[in-house]
């Protein structure tokens, strides 16, 4: 847990961002909130590996952007030696089934869908897809949110932007950053 913090952001290393950048553990186990499986079982497998669920540690940061209320995220999991690969493999074949779902959130029932996009060049393995709920339009739009999801090594990052109505992207050269920094805590 300590390393992964450590290879987060700190204040000031963001400068779109707001400030603060803290860096949140998992709440202790049975703790927090929890919310019924989806609908399809490779879409729960999407969304457990984005939200690093059966790593070793993991730990999220949350972005409130200047330029977007609604934020952003990343979740920075470590996993024991080959299993990163193995639950990224698992994404991978998740996102070839896994077109449209229904769950249970905080403001409760949903339906969401699920579209893939072109994978960017980042770390060893990189995928990009979108989860789109309808909200109406007495919401402003679609409740719309990107994923880049990486493995370097034994580490999965998971980079989210929300939007409202919109199509927006996780800044690009802020997952550069964070991946490298990952590679880097990796080398002997």
């Amino acid at each position: 847990m300590a390393q992964l913090k450590s290879a987060a952001f700190k204040e000031g290393e963001v400068p779109q961002a707001r400030e603060p950048l803290a860096v949140q553990e998992p709440l202790p186990e049975g703790s927090g909130r929890s919310f019924p499986p989806v609908s399809v079982p490779a879409c729960q497998t999407l969304i457990d590996v984005r939200n690093g669920e059966a790593s070793f540690a993991h730990v999220f940061q949350h972005f409130n952007w200047k330029e977007n209320i609604m934020g952003g995220g990343s979740t920075l999991a470590s996993y024991e030696d080959g299993q990163a690969e193995q639950r990224f493999a698992e994404l991978k074949r998740a996102l070839d089934t896994c077109r449209r779902y229904e769950g249970e959130g905080y403001v409760g029932p949903f339906e969401a869908t699920v579209t893939t996009q072109a994978s960017p060049e980042y770390g060893e393995e990189a995928v990009t897809f979108r989860e789109i709920v309808p909200m109406g339009p007495e919401y402003g739009g679609d409740r719309n949110e990107q994923f880049v999801v990486v493995r370097t090594g034994n580490t999965i990052a998971a980079f989210s932007e929300l939007s409202i109505g919109k199509d927006l992207f996780f800044p690009p050269e802020v997952i550069t950053r964070q991946v490298e920094r990952l590679r880097n805590a990796q080398r002997p």
